[in-house]
């Protein structure tokens, strides 16, 4: 017969596993979702070489400091001039969230606060008003803010997202990545936004 003692700690010891399993699942970041509030970056994350920072050969008659997101490609090109650019491996909107147009960076940050605007809150209600920022905001380590729209050039606790296509307009960066972009362009920088690549 199981004395009250026994049946405690087989409780207890129920529990702690729930407890741990709970919070193990909680850190692992879900496949479908962009935006996971909380969740810390897995820096020890490998992006595929192709989404890796890289100086590359970019013919374009921009001058150099422009910004130039190709969204079909997923990459964003930093021009330097000389038929180079700095190469780096985006995530960007999903479907029926992608965009094009020229802005402008009107804005910087370092470990931005995040609230999420209010016809996001409308698609995801379980999102949080406000996020004050830190290793666990999905806007990751720096942010540029682009013109008077909602969109912005970001870090992300997501490394795993770069290379697709889950947010909701705004474009990721993995957060070293991101902090370096930061450090080379000022605010008033162009930024050119393509969906389909130039011939």
């Amino acid at each position: 017969m199981i004395g009250f003692r026994d049946l405690t700690l087989a409780v207890s010891a129920v529990a702690c596993l729930l407890l741990s399993a709970t919070h193990g699942f909680a850190q692992q970041p879900r496949p479908d979702v962009g935006d996971e509030p909380g969740l810390v970056a897995d820096d020890s994350f490998q992006l595929d070489p192709e989404y890796r920072k890289q100086v590359v050969l970019y013919r374009t008659t921009e001058p150099p400091g422009t910004i130039i997101i190709q969204t079909a490609e997923r990459h964003l090109y930093l021009i330097q001039g000389n038929g180079r650019a700095i190469r780096y491996g985006i995530g960007v909107g999903r479907e029926g969230f992608q965009w094009q147009g020229i802005l402008n960076i009107t804005r910087k940050a370092e470990w931005p606060d995040w609230t999420p605007p209010p016809e996001m809150i409308a698609r995801q209600p379980y999102l949080p008003r406000f996020m004050a920022g830190g290793p666990g905001n999905p806007l990751g380590a720096r942010a540029m803010y682009l013109g008077t729209t909602v969109y912005r050039i970001h870090g992300t606790n997501r490394p795993d997202t770069i290379g697709t296509a889950i947010s909701s307009g705004c474009f990721r960066l993995v957060n070293a990545d991101v902090a370096d972009l930061y450090d080379r362009v000022p605010v008033g920088t162009r930024v050119i936004v393509r969906q389909k690549p130039q011939l």
